[in-house]
């Protein structure tokens, strides 16, 4: 799956449910995780992961990618 999607700086400013509907709908293969602020992030890179960094208002802070 190379050619396969690996990162959405569109979605950043919009509303994490609909970010990770998005994501979910382009990439089934992906877990999706909704982080908010100061949330642990366990080490180390997995390609079947996307987070999700939202804001205090549950709007996307930073560009979800792969890992």
């Amino acid at each position: 799956m190379s050619s396969a999607k690996s990162s959405w700086p569109e979605l950043v400013g919009i509303l994490a449910t609909l970010a990770a509907t998005e994501i979910a709908h382009e990439r089934p293969d992906v877990a999706v995780e909704v982080l908010p602020p100061g949330a642990p992030l366990p080490p180390g890179y997995n390609a079947e992961r996307v987070r999700v960094f939202i804001d205090n208002s549950g709007i996307v802070s930073q560009t979800p990618v792969i890992g």
